[in-house]
This record gives structure tokens, sequence and C-alpha cells, in this order.
């Protein structure tokens, strides 16, 4: 396969507790594909949102194709997500029951078609983040012990 990671959300994985993760397609307009191709793409603040029956992608910036003319268009817009009915109508019973959210953990290239992975997620509280960031250097420091007790 030829996955070519265009966008990675970085502070996804960090503000938010990421339960599943889902691939999606994205149905995008004119020139977007060129401008994704030149690796243009940022998935900052980005999420996704129900809207009756199917899933929309909000704040993902696309910017302009620098070559195109009119055929060009907006850079932020919400675009459609391409799933299934199945899986969009089970997004959605765990989207209202359990108040969790969609957020775009990497937009990358497959088979040349541009796919989304979706993360089904709930936001950490600030204490939540410190004891990540606290263990994240308790196990640094392990592992540097570890390695200068070898030598």
């Amino acid at each position: 396969m030829d996955d070519k990671v265009i966008a990675t959300n970085r502070k996804a994985r960090h503000n938010y507790a990421i339960f599943e993760s889902l691939e999606a397609g994205i149905q995008l307009k004119g020139t977007e594909v060129k401008s994704l191709r030149a690796g243009k793409a940022s998935l900052v603040d980005s999420y996704a949102r129900l809207e009756g029956a199917e899933i929309f992608l909000y704040n993902m910036h696309i910017p302009p194709y620098e070559f195109g003319n009119i055929a060009n268009v907006e850079s932020i817009r919400p675009r459609k997500l391409l799933l299934h009915k199945n899986q969009i109508k089970r997004f959605s019973v765990e989207l209202s029951q359990k108040s969790l959210t969609l957020i775009p953990l990497k937009l990358y290239f497959k088979n040349g078609i541009v796919k989304v992975e979706l993360g089904l997620a709930k936001g950490k509280k600030l204490y939540d983040k410190r004891d990540a960031i606290k263990k994240r250097e308790s196990d640094r420091e392990l592992k540097r012990a570890l390695r200068d007790r070898n030598k």
C-alpha cells in the first residue's frame, strides 16, 4: 500500500483520550486534492459532527492550490465524510449517549484516495494531562537509567 501521510493532529492524543479509531473517505472539490498532494493541510482545531444521517468535518484547513484559478474553493469549509450507514448509526448512538467527540487524527492517501482517520474521543481534564506528562517523564528517566547502567 502507498499510504502517504498528509497531516496529523499531534495535539489530539494530548488533549483527548482516544477510545476507538475509524477510517473514512472525504468528499473534496476542485483543486483540493492537488493542494493535498503538495502536502498542505492542517487538522488543528478540527472536529467532526453528526448532522442528520451524515457526518461532516469542520475547521480542516486546505489552502487554495497556488496554480488554480476560479476552480479554487474556500479553504475552511464543512466537508462531508464518506461512511457506511451502519457506521454512522453506531457512532451516533455512542456520540449522543456517552458525550464523546469525533476528532480527525490523521489525513493520508491510500491507493491514491484521500482518507481521514477519525478517533472517538473524550476530552482530558488538566490533571489528566499533567499525569500523562509526569508518567512520560518518569518512563524516560527510567530508560535513561537502565541505558546508563548497561554501559
